[in-house]
C-alpha cells in the first residue's frame, strides 16, 4: 500500500490551507515543450478568498488544474515545486506527489472546482440530478433518497427556477446560465474545505452573479472555506479579495492585499491591468462608442487613435437599416406522455422588434433564461422561429430556401457563447478559421495561409498556433479563434453572444477596439449579446433589456444607462459590481428574485408587446 506524502507545518506561524511554492508545469505540444507556469508560490489560509488574476494564457487556470492534478489529463506535466494541502484529519500532503488514490478520495469532497466552460464539465449523456448526486453518494455515502433531497437544496441555493424539473432534464435542454449555476451547484455538493473557482461568474449575468458571490462569500465565512478565486472581471475581484495575485507569462508579478493593489499597484503590468478595466457610468455625457484603453504585449498602455478619431468623426447622415426584426417569436415544444407528444410550450422569444443600421451595435442584456441568445439564433435561423420577419437589407430571410440561406449567411455570421464547444477538437486551428473561407470559394493556396495568418494577427495571437489544436489554448485565447473565423468573410452583421465574456480585461479591451475600427471601416454591424453592462455601454449604439422573452426598454445607450425607466432595467444596473474594494456591496443588499417559466400550455397566446415613448428613440414596456 502507497504511502501519502506528508509535510511538516511552517513553523513559527499558523500553518496555511494550501502553500503552492516553486510550481513549474510544462505542456508537449508539436512545438516542443511549452511553459504553462515557470515559478509560482502563494498561500491560501482558512477562510481567505485570493483571487488570482492576469491576462488569457498567464498560468492561472493551470495553477489551479495543478493544484486538482487535473493538468495532467490536458497533457501537462508538474516538473517542479510542491503542493501543501491539510487534510481534513490534520495531516499535511504534497498534492503534486500524491498517489492517484489519494487524489480520487480528494477531488470533489475536500477540494471543490467550478470551472470555466460548463458544458464541457457536465456530462451530456447524464440527467442533472444523476451528476449532482453522484460526489454526494460516492464520498458521502447518502442514500438515493437522501442525496436527491440535497441535490434540490443545492439547486434551490443557487437560485434556478423549478429546480424539481430540472433535476430531470439533460445538460443541453439548460441556457448557459444554468449549466454554469448546476456546476456551481457540484462544487459546493460536498463543502469542501477549498473551492477553486476558475471564472465562475463568466456566464451568469449581473443579478445571478452578485447572489453567487454572496453564497460563495457566506461559505467562506460561516465554513471557513478558504476559495482561490480565478477572473479577469476586477469588478468581481475588488467585491470578493482578501488578497489578489497577479500573473504574467506564467510567473507572479505582485501580490499584496486587495485595497494595496487597487490604490497603489506597483508593477507596470498590474497598473496596466486596472486602467483597462472598463467601469460603468464612465460614458455618462460622452459620445458612443468611445475605444477602450489598450494593452500591449509588454504590459503598456496605449491608445487606439485611429479608432478613436473614426468613433468621433462618424457621418452625421443617419445609416442605412440593416437588419429590421419584426415581431419575432420564437417557441420551443416540450414533449411528454408516452407518445412524446408536445404538452407545453417554451415561450422563449415573445414579439421582439428591433432595428440594427449600418455600421451600429445594437445590445441585448438581461438575465439567463431570458430569451437573448434564442433571439440572436433566431435571427441567423439557427432555430427556426415561430413568427414573424428579419429583414437583412431588404429580404426577410425567414422566407429564403436553402441555398439562398446559405449565401445569405455570407453576410451574417456569430460567436458563440462556448468556444470550446463551437471549436472541431480535432482539427487544427487554421483549418478551422480557414473553412468558411475554402466553403465559400474566397480563397486557396497561399493566399488562403496569407488571409488566416492576418486573421490571427487581427485578434492579437501569434502565429505560432496556426499548427495547434482548441485544447492547447486557454478559454481566452479560443473566444478569439472564433472570433476570428467569424471575420473571415468580412460580414455585414455579427451576432456576438457573449463574445468577450471569456477574455480578460486587456485582450477584451483589443477584441471591443476591433469590432469598432472594423464598424468604422467597413461599415459592420453588432448583435451583442452580454450581461457586462460595462462592456454594454461602451460599446453600444442602443441597447435593448430584455425579460421573459420580451424587450421591456429599448433606446439609444446613454437613454437607458442614464434614465433608466423599467423597474428591470434598474434592478439590473443596481446589481452591477463596481472596481473598488471600499464599495463593496453590503452582505443583505443581494436579494433577487428568479426568473419565472416562460412555460405555457398548448394554445396560450399572450398579447402583443406594446410601449410607451419616453423619450427619442426610448421606449417601454406597458404594465
Amino acid at each position: 500500500m502507497l504511502d501519502t506524502p506528508r509535510v511538516p507545518p511552517a513553523s513559527g506561524k499558523e500553518s496555511p490551507l494550501v502553500a503552492i511554492r516553486n510550481l513549474r508545469v510544462q505542456f508537449q505540444t508539436n512545438d516542443g515543450p511549452v511553459l504553462g507556469v515557470e515559478d509560482v508560490s502563494f498561500e491560501i489560509a482558512p477562510g481567505e478568498c485570493v483571487c488570482v488574476v492576469g491576462e488569457s494564457g498567464s498560468g492561472k487556470s493551470v495553477s489551479s488544474l495543478s493544484l486538482m492534478r487535473l493538468v495532467e489529463f490536458g497533457g501537462g506535466e508538474i516538473v517542479g515545486g510542491t503542493l501543501e494541502f491539510e487534510r481534513e484529519d490534520g495531516s499535511r500532503i504534497d498534492l503534486a506527489s500524491a498517489p492517484n488514490r489519494v487524489m480520487r478520495d480528494i477531488r470533489g469532497d475536500e477540494i471543490g472546482m467550478i470551472f470555466q466552460e460548463p458544458m464541457t464539465s457536465l456530462n451530456p449523456v447524464f440527467t442533472v440530478g444523476r451528476q449532482l448526486t453522484e460526489g454526494l453518494r460516492v464520498h458521502k455515502g447518502l442514500s438515493k433518497e437522501a442525496a436527491d433531497a440535497r441535490a434540490l437544496d443545492l439547486l434551490r441555493m443557487v437560485r434556478i427556477n423549478e429546480p424539481e424539473r430540472r433535476l430531470k432534464q439533460y445538460p443541453h435542454e439548460l441556457s448557459g446560465g444554468m449549466r454554469q449555476r448546476v456546476v456551481i451547484a457540484m462544487a459546493m455538493a460536498c463543502e469542501p474545505k477549498l473551492l477553486i473557482c476558475d471564472e465562475p461568474t463568466t456566464a451568469l449575468d449581473v443579478t445571478i452573479q452578485a447572489e453567487i458571490l454572496a453564497l460563495i462569500d457566506r461559505l467562506k465565512r460561516e465554513k471557513g472555506t478558504a476559495v482561490m478565486f480565478i477572473t479577469h472581471d476586477m469588478s468581481v475581484v475588488a467585491q470578493m479579495a482578501d488578497r489578489v495575485v497577479v500573473m504574467y507569462r506564467g510567473n507572479k508579478v505582485e501580490e499584496g492585499p486587495v485595497q494595496q493593489i487597487f490604490e497603489a499597484p506597483q508593477h507596470p503590468y498590474t497598473q496596466a491591468l486596472l486602467a483597462a478595466v472598463p467601469r460603468l457610468g464612465e460614458m455618462t455625457g460622452k459620445p458612443a462608442p468611445e475605444p477602450m484603453r489598450l494593452l500591449s504585449r509588454s504590459g503598456e498602455v496605449l491608445i487606439a487613435e485611429v479608432a478613436e478619431e473614426k468613433a468621433r468623426t462618424a457621418p452625421a447622415a443617419e445609416p442605412e437599416v440593416i437588419l429590421d426584426v419584426k415581431h419575432l417569436t420564437t417557441r420551443f415544444a416540450v414533449k411528454g406522455g408516452l407518445m412524446r407528444r408536445t404538452i407545453s410550450n417554451v415561450h422563449a422569444v415573445e414579439d421582439v422588434s428591433f432595428q440594427i443600421r449600418k455600421g451600429e451595435a445594437l445590445s441585448l442584456v438581461g438575465e439567463s433564461g431570458c430569451g437573448k441568445s434564442s433571439c440572436g439564433r433566431s435571427v441567423l435561423r439557427l432555430v427556426e422561429p415561430s413568427a414573424g420577419q428579419v429583414w437583412l437589407e431588404g429580404k426577410d430571410v425567414l422566407t429564403f430556401d436553402e441555398r439562398q440561406m446559405h449565401k445569405a449567411r455570407r453576410d451574417m455570421q456569430m460567436v458563440f457563447q462556448d468556444p470550446y464547444a463551437s471549436l472541431n477538437p480535432q482539427m487544427r486551428l487554421f483549418e478551422q478559421v480557414a473553412e468558411p473561407l475554402r466553403n465559400y470559394g474566397i480563397a486557396r493556396g497561399s493566399e488562403l495561409h496569407d488571409r488566416v495568418a492576418g486573421l490571427f494577427d487581427r485578434v492579437e495571437l501569434p502565429r505560432a498556433f496556426l499548427r495547434r489544436y482548441p485544447h492547447e489554448l486557454s478559454g481566452g485565447q479560443r473566444q478569439r479563434i472564433a472570433i476570428a473565423r467569424a471575420l473571415a468573410l468580412n460580414p455585414k452583421l455579427i451576432i456576438a453572444d457573449e463574445a468577450v465574456s471569456a477574455l480578460d480585461v486587456s485582450v477584451q479591451a483589443q477584441v471591443l477596439n476591433l469590432m469598432m475600427e472594423l464598424q468604422a471601416d467597413l461599415g459592420l454591424s453588432f448583435l451583442f449579446i452580454s450581461h457586462d453592462m460595462a462592456v454594454v455601454e461602451r460599446i453600444s449604439h442602443n441597447v435593448g433589456v430584455m425579460y421573459m422573452g420580451r424587450i421591456v426598454e429599448i433606446g439609444p445607450r446613454a437613454a437607458v444607462f442614464e434614465n433608466p425607466t423599467h423597474d428591470y432595467t434598474k434592478s439590473l444596473l443596481s446589481a452591477v459590481p463596481v472596481a473598488d474594494p471600499s464599495r463593496r456591496r453590503l452582505r443583505g443588499e443581494v436579494e433577487y428574485k428568479p426568473l419565472p417559466s416562460p412555460i405555457f400550455p398548448v394554445g396560450h397566446e399572450p398579447g402583443p408587446s406594446l410601449y410607451d415613448q419616453v423619450g427619442p428613440g426610448h421606449f417601454v414596456l406597458k404594465g
